[in-house]
């Protein structure tokens, strides 16, 4: 049996550097698919990160530090291209003298309305093959379901109330279906069947229930969901041993990763991210965190991203403190064997 699907991870997910130069209408080319989810962050100063999805379009803006509603703001993104995208004069992707990282996702385009749910997606952007969908849908303020498209349960769904102030809710599979951490909070995880229905999601459908950062009634919402692909994607969870280089945990994912976000769920700390194009990570030190504006940081020592997953390298609170568990999320920049079970990577 094929070892993964996915023998080229970049043509649905990857990370792209540029250089600001505040003119409008710069295009960024060379991410290779066309992106429908894109994460962006000013590197050298200060600046909230930038969310931007095709379903509710290139100059619609979420921030992943802030709970804020979502922003119109055509000076941003100015459009989703065949190899990357466009880029407005704004200083939050693209102002002179700065510099500025991107992740990009691959869903399916503009999507369509997805009925499995009790409730009806407005539109669902479903790739079943890398396991990511994006669903807008209106929110019930009660019990009820949501279609993803994936075909297979997700074990991450990241969702978020555009028309008002909420915190961004995160469902992770560690967690348990009570379970849910806050992508723009540092907090530990609260539990409550207000959340998810303590329901898990299903093959076609996420629940929600009353809590109406989750679920507002009559708000519009979006959800980003993730689906675990062999070779491709893993979420899950250690727990550390406040040991440094050397004794601190080995992460196995199946895959060299390119992509990488811990967040401790029993100790507050913030959600740490690492790349493979940024400075930050095999003995350099640089990362970013989704729930600050800070610029890129130099006091943390990053993981190792080796060919089958990766190693912490520190006793930091923020990745390995002693005894409190952390979840992760992780995408590749190559699997560990490919499609015809032959290794693709050696360190």
């Amino acid at each position: 049996m094929a070892y993964t699907t996915i023998d080229k991870p970049t043509d649905y997910f990857n990370t792209k550097l540029w250089n600001g130069n505040s003119v409008n209408n710069t295009a960024i080319t060379g991410v290779g698919f066309a992106p429908d989810f894109v994460w962006g962050k000013q590197r050298t100063s200060t600046e909230n990160h930038q969310l931007l999805d095709v379903i509710r379009g290139a100059n619609n803006c979420l921030f992943s530090n802030l709970n804020n509603a979502a922003v119109q703001d055509s000076n941003i993104l100015n459009s989703f291209d065949s190899d990357g995208f466009t880029l407005g004069n704004q200083d939050q992707l693209n102002d002179t003298g700065d510099t500025y990282v991107g992740w990009s996702w691959k869903a399916n385009g503009a999507g369509s309305a997805n009925t499995d749910g009790s409730i009806n997606t407005v539109k669902t952007s479903a790739n079943t093959t890398s396991g990511f969908s994006i669903s807008k849908f209106v929110g019930s303020g009660g019990a009820a379901t949501v279609g993803h498209g994936l075909g297979v349960a997700p074990k991450v769904i990241i969702v978020k109330y555009l028309g008002g102030e909420a915190n961004w809710g995160v469902y992770h599979q560690s967690l348990g279906n009570t379970g849910a951490l806050f992508l723009d909070l540092t907090g530990t995880v609260g539990s409550s069947g207000d959340y998810w229905n303590s329901t898990s999601p299903t093959s076609t459908v996420f629940s929600v229930n009353t809590f109406s950062g989750f679920n507002y009634n009559g708000g519009n919402m979006i959800a980003y969901c993730f689906a675990e692909k062999k070779g491709f994607s893993k979420f899950g969870s250690f727990v550390g041993n406040g040991e440094p280089i050397g004794d601190a945990p080995f992460i196995y994912t199946g895959f060299k990763p390119a992509w990488v976000m811990i967040k401790s769920s029993s100790y507050a700390e913030s959600w740490s991210i690492t790349d493979n194009r940024r400075l930050g990570y095999n003995g350099d030190s640089a990362f970013l965190k989704a729930d600050s504006s800070q610029a890129e940081a130099t006091d943390l020592v990053n993981p190792n991203l080796l060919s089958n997953g990766f190693s912490l390298q520190t006793n930091d609170n923020v990745y390995n403190k002693n005894g409190q568990t952390y979840i992760y999320m992780a995408f590749a920049e190559s699997p560990f064997v490919t499609s015809t079970g032959i290794p693709s990577t050696a360190g």
